[in-house]
């Protein structure tokens, strides 16, 4: 999938666990965005703990480099799923110093690596070219051929959860990315990507597991915590979607505006109409051009609490 205009947004994190290994720590690392296929996208350049943004990205696949004095230490995968409820996506980049025995005093890796022979990484290279042109019958034979050679590969199973479900093949992406958080039951976008599967699938109490999971790992995580949510909503836990929807807001005021009125259908239903006002007014703060705002300034003046 090639770069096009978009309206969706990449952002996150750079988290540098730096120990207690003495030395001048780098002080700026290079954060570059490729498309699936190589091409370059953007470039920025953030200090540890600093926060970096792509805009105006297009439904597709990327990949994260970081850069340290032109070199690369550490790269990711990224998939923007299309949907409203992506417009802003969310990739922390988690980073450790780690002490090696070459007079080079450190060095960085990332979560979420896998080390592939050289024959099976050019597998993965070929399936993910194959992607890239929507020859997804290739890629799904490519990948299919990668995790028999190395069924421990969790991220050619997530690959290949992905290209099934740009097939609409929903029963073998869901056995896929199964597979790839089998393997790494850690791997946080496995665990996404089966939790919103399962939501569109309607399968709203199976999401709860993996999208808890997913939160527990990256409690920071915006859309994990929205996806949670939602899921205990819909099977009319909204006791438990509270705390979610809350923490989506307080991580991505703007990018998960809609869980104000998440809430606000919550509050409405057991008779809140004062908290119900509420959430609709914050929410319009944000969106004061939504198709259905005069509606819901109607509600407010009605329902809000009268100082």
């Amino acid at each position: 999938m090639g770069i096009r205009s978009g309206s969706y947004t990449l952002f996150g994190d750079l988290l540098v666990d730096e120990g207690k290994e003495p030395g001048v720590k780098p002080l700026i690392y290079e954060i570059v965005l490729n498309n699936a296929g190589g091409t370059p996208a953007g470039r920025q350049f953030v200090s540890a703990g600093g926060r970096y943004q792509f805009n105006n990205l297009a439904a597709g696949q990327y990949e994260l480099l970081v850069l340290l004095d032109h070199e690369e230490i550490a790269r990711t995968r990224v998939e923007i799923l299309p949907g409203p409820a992506q417009e802003r996506v969310r990739q922390d980049l988690t980073l450790a110093w780690k002490v090696e025995a070459r007079p080079k005093a450190a060095s960085i890796s990332a979560a979420d690596f896998y080390k592939r022979t050289e024959s099976n990484e050019k597998l993965f290279l070929k399936a993910k070219e194959a992607t890239d042109q929507k020859r997804y019958d290739d890629a799904i034979a490519t990948l299919e051929q990668l995790v028999g050679a190395d069924p421990h590969d969790f991220l050619a199973w997530a690959e290949l959860g992905t290209v099934y479900l740009f097939k609409q093949k929903y029963d073998d992406s869901e056995k896929a990315y199964n597979k790839s958080i089998t393997e790494r039951p850690e791997f946080f976008r496995g665990l996404m990507n089966l939790g919103r599967l399962r939501m569109a699938r309607k399968n709203f109490e199976g999401a709860i597991e993996p999208l808890t999971a997913a939160v527990n790992i990256q409690p920071k995580s915006a859309d994990a915590n929205y996806y949670l949510g939602e899921a205990y909503l819909q099977i009319k836990k909204g006791s438990k979607a509270v705390g979610y929807f809350y923490q989506a807001i307080k991580l991505d005021p703007i990018g998960k505006a809609d869980a104000h009125l998440r809430l606000a259908t919550l509050y409405n239903a057991v008779g809140l109409k004062d908290k119900a006002a509420i959430e609709y007014e914050e929410f319009l703060k944000v969106k004061p051009d939504y198709p259905e705002s005069k509606k819901l300034k109607e509600y407010i003046e009605a329902n809000k609490p009268k100082n």
